[in-house]
């Protein structure tokens, strides 16, 4: 089932990787990067087309728990909590920061007429970048954009915010759970996503960015049931015979994330059940399928490969390019078939910058991390 990686950071005890899984996390990656692209012709989420990228991130939470179980969980007899944040904080943080500094200089040299940066000092540009940086949530009514956004310069590191909570909610409380109370967990944690979701103010799960409370409220249940669930579905995990499983499973995923909005403004329940249904039965599905698959052949493990390797710092580092899109789209007031090029290169430019930073920043960053502050 599971094919041994030559890994790329010398992490203790690593274990070799679920591929399939890489190589899905990769493409709703690259599904995220056209979500945001597609921002730059949109009013409100209700014309956003490429509609449910957003849904990305709980298809991430939900591998998140699932990889974390799959990787920690028969190990807390010999690691401490200290090392087990250790390792997290080494896997995560370096891109973190190297978002934050890209999207400081992208923010600030953009020149969308949207954005006047003439308003933001030297001094208040410094300050976001270094809360970025630390992953500290720029207090409302202060961040750079104006948007009440937790992470103005590099919005996707919000999930990381959350992520960073899933991983200490694992190490002192969830781990512990055996799995009758994690199902408990899951299924009273899907409940309150499912009602956030139908007969919430927004129809979506589309939230998480803001410390408002509906925002801060809906990300926290989108970690908490996704993350559950993930890990949940690792300890009960049961490999079937999947053929094909990472072509039909990236495809389900591209359409699911792809699909317009459904039920418009008149009726946002019915976006709302959408998004439940993906979140509680499809992606779970996705990921068992995905778990169960094989890696066949030298092209498909090269793909998965550098689907997963890119992944991350794709999901990382992107965000900043969309300021110079959205300023370019914008001023020219160009249509997505007049700006077509410039969204391919997008795309492409940030897959190709993803792997050079992984590869002349991130690893050997985490592999010094690892020397510096994690036993043998």
């Amino acid at each position: 089932m599971l094919k041994t990686q030559i890994p790329t950071v010398a992490m203790p005890n690593a274990k070799p990787h679920f591929e399939i899984l890489d190589g899905l996390r990769g493409v709703a990656a690259i599904m995220v990067v056209w979500f945001h692209i597609f921002e730059a012709y949109a009013t409100s989420h209700l014309d956003q087309q490429i509609n449910h990228g957003y849904l990305a991130v709980d298809f991430f939470f939900i591998l998140s728990g699932f990889v974390i179980g799959y990787a920690y969980d028969d190990r807390w007899k010999t690691m401490s909590t200290l090392e087990f944040l250790k390792r997290r904080v080494i896997r995560l943080q370096p891109m973190v920061v190297i978002g934050a500094l890209i999207g400081g200089i992208m923010f600030y040299t953009q020149g969308c007429n949207v954005w006047d940066v003439s308003k933001v000092t030297i001094l208040a540009l410094f300050i976001a970048t270094f809360l970025n940086a630390l992953l500290i949530p720029a207090p409302i009514g202060t961040e750079v954009r104006g948007l009440g956004e937790m992470y103005p310069l590099n919005g996707p590191s919000w999930s990381l915010f959350f992520e960073y909570i899933g991983n200490i909610l694992y190490a002192l409380f969830i781990r512990k759970l055996p799995v009758k109370a994690l199902t408990v967990l899951v299924v009273l944690a899907g409940c309150g996503l499912s009602i956030f979701a139908i007969w919430g103010p927004t129809g979506d799960i589309c939230v998480g960015y803001s410390l408002t409370k509906s925002e801060f409220t809906g990300g926290f249940l989108r970690l908490l049931f996704s993350f559950s669930a993930g890990l949940l579905l690792f300890r009960l995990f049961k490999p079937a015979k999947v053929k094909g499983a990472f072509w039909i499973c990236s495809i389900i995923l591209i359409v699911l994330l792809a699909i317009p909005r459904i039920g418009g403004a008149d009726h946002l329940w019915m976006n709302g059940l959408y998004d439940t249904i993906c979140f509680a039965l499809i992606f779970p599905l996705l990921v068992y399928l995905g778990a169960s698959g094989q890696v066949t052949g030298k092209w498909m493990t090269r793909t998965c490969r550098f689907l997963g390797d890119i992944s991350y710092p794709l999901y990382m580092v992107h965000y900043p390019f969309i300021y110079l899109y959205y300023a370019w789209v914008k001023n020219k007031e160009l249509t997505f078939g007049q700006s077509l090029p410039g969204a391919l290169a997008v795309v492409i430019g940030s897959m190709i910058l993803a792997y050079v930073l992984l590869r002349c920043y991130d690893i050997p960053v985490r592999n010094y991390l690892v020397k510096r502050f994690l036993k043998k």
